[in-house]
This record gives C-alpha cells, sequence and structure tokens, in this order.
C-alpha cells in the first residue's frame, strides 16, 4: 500500500493513472484493514451472528463514548421529526416516502412501493446519497449566501451537512457524500478544482479508515463507481453538444446535463446492478428525468410542512404523482431486462472494457481533459 501511494507522488503528472493508482491503494487499504477485524468478526460467528447482524451490532451507538452519546441523541431527534410529520397530516404512503426521503427511514415503504422503484431504475432515490446531500448542499449555500465570510459560511454548511448525517443514522451514503462535499467547501475556499478523482478516492480513504467493512458494502460500491463515472465521463459528454448551443438556449443545456449525468452514472453502476440484482432498468432516463425534480420539490415541502402544515397536502400529492408514474413505467414492455447473471471475470472486463475507451478517447483526442 506504502508502495502505491509512492508511486501516485511520481505519476503527479500523469492524471490518469495517478488516479488509477489511488483507486488500487482505496481497495487495498480496505482488505488491509478489514484484515484487522477478522477477528473480532470470527468472535461474532462463534455466537451465531451473521456478517450483517455484526455490521449492524457495530451501527449501533455506544452510550459510554462521547459519540455514542451524540448518536443517539441525533436518533431521538429524528424522532421528534417524524412524529412531526404525522402531526402536520403526512400519513400512508406520503409518509413512507417522505420519512425515507428526507430522515433516512425507510421501514414504511411498502414492498410494492420499493418493487416500482426498483424496475423503473428509480431506486437510489429512496437513500440517502449525493443526490439528496447536494440538494441539502444547494439549499444550505443559497441560505448562507449573505454571510461575508466565506470562511464562515462554509463552516456553517459543512457543520449542518455533518448534523445532518448524523440526525439519519450515519448511513454510509450520507457520510461518504458529506465528506466529498466537505472536501468540496474545503477546496472552494482556495478556489481550486473542486471536484476530482483524487478528491472521491480521499473521500473512500476516510470512509474505510473509519469502517473498513464498508469495501464490502453494495450501497458503497455503486455510490463510488456511479461518481467515479461522472467525474470522468461528463467532461466528454459535455461536449456532445456544442457548447454555443448550451449558452444560448437554457433548456438545452439542462436537457443535456441531465441526460449526460444520467449516462454517465448508469455507464459506471449497470455492471455492478446486473452483477449483484441481475438487473437492467431500460427507462432510466425517463425515470431519472421524472425522479429527480420530484425529489427536490419534495425535500424542499418537507421542511416547509415542518414549520406550515397546509403544505402536506401539496407534499402528498407530489409523492402521489411520482409514485404514479414509476409505478406506470415499471409496468412498460422490456422496463426492466431480469435474471442477467455476467460473473465477476465478466465484470472485470467490462469495467477493462469502459477504461480503454476512455483512455482511447484521451490518447486521439487532444481537447479532452486530462485532469480528471
Amino acid at each position: 500500500m506504502g508502495v502505491s501511494l509512492i508511486v501516485a507522488l511520481v505519476l503527479w503528472r500523469h492524471a490518469l493513472w495517478q488516479s488509477v493508482t489511488l483507486a488500487a491503494t482505496v481497495f487495498l487499504l480496505g482488505a488491509t484493514l478489514a484484515s484487522g477485524q477478522r477477528d473480532h468478526l470470527s468472535a461474532a460467528q462463534e455466537r451465531g451472528l451473521t456478517v450483517r447482524q455484526w455490521q449492524r451490532q457495530q451501527q449501533v451507538p455506544d452510550a459510554d463514548s462521547r459519540l455514542g452519546r451524540s448518536r443517539l441523541y441525533f436518533l431521538q431527534l429524528r424522532e421528534r421529526v417524524l412524529q412531526r410529520y404525522r402531526q402536520q397530516g403526512l400519513d400512508g404512503e406520503a409518509y413512507a416516502m417522505v420519512a425515507a426521503m428526507s430522515v433516512g427511514d425507510k421501514s414504511a415503504v411498502s414492498k410494492d412501493v420499493r418493487q416500482s422503484y426498483n424496475v423503473s431504475g428509480a431506486a437510489h432515490v429512496l437513500a440517502l446519497s449525493g443526490l439528496h446531500m447536494g440538494i441539502i448542499y444547494a439549499l444550505l449555500t443559497l441560505l448562507t449566501s449573505r454571510l461575508r465570510l466565506r470562511l464562515l459560511s462554509q463552516t456553517v454548511i459543512v457543520l449542518s451537512l455533518w448534523a445532518f448525517v448524523f440526525l439519519v443514522g450515519m448511513p454510509p451514503s450520507a457520510v461518504r457524500s458529506a465528506t466529498m462535499l466537505s472536501l468540496y467547501a474545503l477546496l472552494s475556499l482556495g478556489y481550486r478544482q473542486h471536484t476530482s478523482v483524487n478528491a472521491l478516492a480521499f473521500t473512500a480513504i476516510v470512509i474505510l479508515i473509519v469502517s473498513p467493512y464498508t469495501l464490502f458494502d453494495i450501497g458503497f460500491q455503486l455510490s463510488f463507481v456511479s461518481v467515479l463515472s461522472i467525474l470522468v465521463w461528463l467532461p466528454i459528454m459535455e461536449r456532445w453538444v456544442p457548447l454555443d448551443l448550451q449558452q444560448r438556449h437554457r433548456m438545452v443545456r439542462w436537457l443535456w446535463g441531465m441526460t449526460a449525468v444520467s449516462l454517465a452514472a448508469q455507464l459506471g453502476a449497470a455492471p455492478l446492478v446486473a452483477y449483484y440484482f441481475g438487473r437492467f432498468s431500460t427507462y432510466f432516463l425517463l425515470t431519472n428525468f421524472l425522479a429527480i425534480p420530484a425529489v427536490m420539490l419534495i425535500l424542499y415541502l418537507a421542511l416547509g410542512t415542518l414549520l406550515w402544515a397546509p403544505l402536506a397536502v401539496v407534499l402528498s400529492t407530489v409523492v402521489s404523482l411520482l409514485n404514479k408514474g414509476l409505478a406506470a413505467i415499471s409496468r412498460w414492455p422490456l422496463a426492466s431486462i431480469e435474471n442477467l447473471q455476467p460473473s465477476g471475470l465478466q465484470i472485470a472486463l467490462i469495467y477493462l472494457l469502459i477504461l480503454a475507451a476512455y483512455w482511447l478517447y484521451v490518447l486521439f483526442s487532444p481537447s479532452a481533459s486530462r485532469s480528471r
């Protein structure tokens, strides 16, 4: 692992290969740290616990530690938020979806709703991921825009983000997104390049140091490859539509931006989804055009509902329309290609093919961004 870091430093003039080396270091670090917890896991298995049960035990806050007491406080605060939703008039599917999207409580989401989201390709909106954290970051940025000191505004934003992460129980996807956004805020103080593969690798290293077994978490793997694919492919895909056309027409820029992000994320996540779930959602582009704006509206309305009860009616309507829309898409012909069974070797070869395609583009296109 130390050798990998040295190699990464030596390759500082070659951003692509430096990033590949750092990504490999992330997985080596995760494997190394995970081996250190093998004895604890073996002891848990001797007590009859599965790996997932042991992981859940590890996530239970320790009331004897300061961090554990802080987590317990925020979990109690989350229960008060959920109770406030019910008091404001949310119930049924509306309450279930708002609870899942805003504070990460998916216990009330029905199996039928989960199935329609999975088949249509919108399962990611039920998990507190980069989409939700990005929306919250944008809202906090708007609320702190009047603060003259940039350091103060970014400090308030970062602290608020991590308070929200504690509020929702510190799921790996939210921790990863908050770490990435915190790094983004830090780099913004120096007006440097905010998002990069190296920043993502650093985020993964921090997460794996805190929780090594996160490396084997499917959600972590999917979110990592999705963001990695966006960082690598989005600058390329943005050039497929002339920049002057995007600058002249705001709607074209928005539509193509949504399309490019969805394509880039799907390019990275689709092989893993096929490997773990045996499924490929064919209408994922249409699903994202429907789900992402709806989620933004739902999160803003959820915040407003906590303050003003009449908004609960509007919020319930938006949730109902989103559920009906995704349910309709999931019933379309060939909405999902099922029973895919790729092997681990096939998945590795697919990712090698994607990497080769990117390398060939960079090699034969001087205008390609080499800083990613």
